[in-house]
């Protein structure tokens, strides 16, 4: 049994990283801590979900600062980048998907923080699915609440969240360290086993020979 499940193990294993290599979407959140005057990623991720299917894209950036009701155009991507508005002008570019118009990644670089940066971001996926005789046109967005900091902080739930991982992958090495020994000693056990068997029917195959020597020799 246990060797199966290091064999599950294993293969689990081997498939995540060969998705990883193969470069799976996966939608990842946006980080929503800026510092003052440095870049941010604004993060984007909206994946296709039928990946066989040929499909093209437009991405659009909203944004609506803190305290405000008015909703801004900023940003626009079909091809090439667009800045909408002139209060990002220079501090936008693209950071998302490159060279194919099938964009699952849509995120942008924001450069420069600054503090009037604070406020609610709007990503949005207009994705038009080709199929053989027809197409299909979904949509997908994703929000970010920014906040400008004066300083980089971490969160707590963000160290507890890189300390589980470390934990996580530290006991996994370790189950299949002690599932491998497991393994080992029970298969030398058995080989042992089998080597006092084969040597306990010699044994006893020479003294019923040398019984039948005997008792020839007595008949003679």
């Amino acid at each position: 049994m246990f060797p199966v499940q290091l064999f599950l193990v294993s293969s689990t294993l081997w498939t995540l990283q060969r998705s990883l290599c193969h470069g799976a979407c996966v939608e990842v959140d946006s980080d929503t801590d800026a510092v003052v005057n440095e870049n941010f990623k604004l993060g984007c991720i909206s994946c296709k979900m039928r990946a066989e299917v040929p499909a093209t894209a437009t991405v659009n950036w909203t944004f609506t600062p803190r305290g405000e009701n008015e909703t801004i155009h900023i940003y626009t991507y079909k091809e090439a980048g667009i800045i909408e508005n002139e209060r990002f002008y220079g501090r936008l570019c693209w950071n998302g998907s490159r060279n194919t118009t099938d964009l699952q990644d849509g995120s942008i670089c924001l450069q420069n923080v600054t503090w009037n940066d604070t406020g609610t971001y709007n990503c949005s996926f207009k994705r038009i699915l080709t199929f053989p005789s027809y197409e299909v046109t979904t949509y997908a967005s994703k929000v970010v609440h920014l906040n400008v900091l004066s300083l980089r902080t971490r969160g707590m739930a963000s160290i507890l969240s890189e300390a589980m991982m470390y934990v996580t992958i530290i006991g996994l090495q370790l189950w299949l360290l002690v599932e491998m020994i497991y393994c080992y000693r029970k298969i030398s056990a058995q080989g042992e086993e089998a080597l006092r068997e084969s040597a306990s029917e010699y044994l006893a195959i020479a003294l019923d020979s040398k019984d039948n020597q005997a008792l020839a020799a007595v008949a003679e």
